[in-house]
């Protein structure tokens, strides 16, 4: 169901730190740059915990909670979440299994449902790491690119599955739902058309669902799931991105009815992920619901004020506002920066924005700003960036 549009009953958790309190964190966003640069690029949130979660961890640590994992209190968090939020109630318990992440869960699928050298249809451009675990993994790669509105096109698709099938091998399509970078979220009707086109042509569906809980007030994300055709899809589902828990690993890997032996023949060892980890996230997707609401509130804030501070000051940079997660695409291409325009930004402005590049495909000339900030720090590198223009 859409979000209601009714005044959030938790404080925007973006406007609660300051940028020396961020400062003082030693994750991979605030280490990489000197302190001088703004870093608005990986997907860490600059919030507090949700209360309802740290609650939880210091609950664990108090007890000493701290062994294996077990049981199956996130499934059924997530199960709860799914159908208060996204009206689907097709989570079945039995056929989910914990993961380490979304990320080591995606190549974990791959490993079940297809072997080396079986290639990996994604649609550029599209989140770096596909690229780069699908090289490790020894699966070629063929890039379906979205159209020029950042949205599926089956002639496309179906181009690129018939390609897979050529020599025989058991191609899987990848599909990143709600897409990064573009923020895209895929209408049941074209999830649906995904379904049918991967059922004619004999391709598995593996779907990154990490951004579905991010969504706009009056975007609906859908479940691939829940679509017609999808039964033998497999879905990797985490907290970790709404609630800013990365460094908290915990997924969930989710098998439609067809995929459920495949799903039986993960290695057992893979379903030890942080005991921690787990907890923190039943109780993100359990209690963290009004926290949520109010980020989301504050995300949507944030696209209204990039959108108008890019309009006044950088007015050749082409921004549409996603549906879903909290990062922007930003087209530079109007900018005359050659293809790499977040080195210019980095090197005279001092914002650290991801560059477009490694996303493969239509990539070249964008880049992707991280919005789950304060709006006094987007304001700022907004300046910045206009700045190195000049």
């Amino acid at each position: 169901m859409p979000r209601d549009l009714v005044a959030p009953r938790v404080a925007n958790p973006l406007c609660q730190l300051s940028l020396e309190q961020l400062r003082r964190r030693t994750s991979l966003k605030w280490r990489t740059y000197p302190e001088d640069v703004l870093p608005l690029w990986v997907a860490e949130m600059d919030v507090p915990l949700a209360e309802p979660v740290a609650q939880a961890i210091l609950d664990a640590v108090a007890l000493g909670d701290t062994g294996y994992p077990t049981g199956r209190g996130y499934a059924e968090a997530l199960a709860k979440f799914a159908s208060e939020r996204w009206d689907w109630d097709g989570l079945t318990l039995e056929r989910t299994a914990i993961v380490p992440d979304v990320m080591l869960g995606i190549v974990e699928m791959l490993k079940l449902v297809s072997g080396p050298g079986d290639p990996v249809i994604v649609n550029s451009p599209v989140y770096p790491p596909f690229y780069q675990l699908l090289e490790n993994l020894g699966r070629p790669i063929i890039e379906a690119p979205l159209g020029a509105d950042d949205r599926l096109d089956p002639a496309v698709l179906q181009d690129a599955f018939e390609h897979a099938r050529e020599d025989g091998s058991r191609p899987v399509y990848l599909l990143c739902s709600p897409h990064n970078p573009t923020g895209t979220v895929h209408t049941a009707d074209e999830l649906a058309d995904v379904a049918a086109l991967a059922r004619t042509g004999g391709v598995r569906v593996v779907v990154d669902e990490i951004h579905a809980p991010i969504v706009a007030a009056g975007a609906i994300f859908v479940p691939y799931l829940s679509v017609p055709g999808s039964e033998s899809g497999l879905s990797l589902m985490s907290a970790s991105k709404a609630w800013n828990l990365a460094g908290l690993k915990a997924a969930l890997a989710i098998a439609g009815p067809e995929a459920a032996d495949d799903l039986e023949r993960l290695p057992e060892a893979i379903g030890h992920p942080s005991h921690v980890g787990i907890i923190a996230h039943t109780a993100a997707l359990r209690d963290g619901g009004d926290w949520l609401d109010s980020l989301l509130t504050g995300v949507d804030d944030n696209r209204r004020l990039l959108a108008h501070l890019l309009a006044e000051q950088l007015p050749a940079v082409r921004y549409a506002p996603g549906q879903a997660t909290y990062l922007a695409w930003l087209d530079c291409r109007g900018l005359g920066l050659d293809d790499d325009p977040a080195a210019v930004f980095l090197e005279r402005g001092r914002v650290a924005l991801s560059s477009g590049i490694p996303f493969g495909t239509g990539g070249a000339g964008f880049v992707r700003l991280n919005l789950a900030t304060s709006p006094t720090l987007l304001t700022e590198a907004v300046r910045r960036m206009a700045a190195a223009l000049g």
